[in-house]
């Protein structure tokens, strides 16, 4: 079946995981601007759109990506719990071994590359707001969510606003963060080290270059499956 010219990126991706390769690719944000036509995604980028359907179609055989699980068919609930045990737990893990070792090498290297200085500039903002935007998640809008469906919802689940108001937030704040992340790749060449770089300074790039592609899959199930469900589910309760 031809992909039509004005389904969203991020439906797109939800159909078939592996089209994330494809826009990953070609520099198409699919998780942050995953709410965009394929059309307008193609014309902002310079692309052709007919090449652009080319690729994705021909792409459908490659090898899966991410955990292989049609995530827009589980529970609400249990893709909450599979996004703070899964990607919030690879933040906790990583964002921590990331700020060691690109405090290292701007100290290091910073006085030959200055680019590093910035680097590291906007990689701690980025960790900061990523460690606050995940701790939101957990103690206010994920338990609401789960309160939708009558699970376990905690605390917080009765907050007076509904999901709506939270979910603008997290979705803003998903847009700075794919911006911080946009900012580093350029500034550092696509994460590509200088010929002299040292194994700290190549594998400080490769783990940047990691955390870009693990944030676009967290924030796609966010912004493409978990938050639009959460709103519908919880409008039909309303009427």
């Amino acid at each position: 079946m031809s992909i039509s010219m004005e389904t969203t990126i991020g439906q797109l991706v939800i159909e078939r995981p592996n089209r994330s390769r494809v826009f990953q690719a070609l520099g198409i944000d699919f998780c942050c601007g995953g709410k965009k036509p394929l059309a307008q995604a193609c014309v902002e980028k310079g692309l052709d759109p007919q090449t652009v359907r080319r690729l994705l179609e021909s792409d459908l055989d490659g090898p899966a990506v991410g955990d292989g699980k049609d995530w827009s068919k589980a529970t609400l609930t249990d893709l909450a719990n599979h996004i703070e045990q899964t990607h919030h737990m690879y933040l906790k893990r990583e964002l921590p071994r990331l700020r060691m070792m690109v405090r290292k090498v701007a100290a290091v290297h910073g006085s030959h590359s200055p680019w590093l200085l910035d680097l590291q500039s906007t990689f701690e903002g980025f960790a900061n707001e990523m460690e606050q935007h995940t701790m939101k998640e957990e103690q206010v809008l994920f338990p609401l969510i789960r309160g939708l469906e009558g699970g376990p919802a905690g605390p917080n689940s009765r907050y007076a606003g509904g999901v709506r108001g939270p979910i603008q937030v997290m979705e803003a704040e998903h847009e700075q963060a794919g911006a911080a992340l946009a900012k580093m790749r350029k500034i550092s060449n696509d994460f590509v080290p200088p010929m002299e770089a040292c194994n700290t300074f190549r594998a400080t790039l490769a783990g940047l270059e990691e955390l870009e592609a693990e944030t676009h899959r967290h924030v796609h199930k966010e912004n493409s499956i978990l938050f639009p469900r959460a709103a519908e589910l919880e409008a039909s309760g309303q009427k």
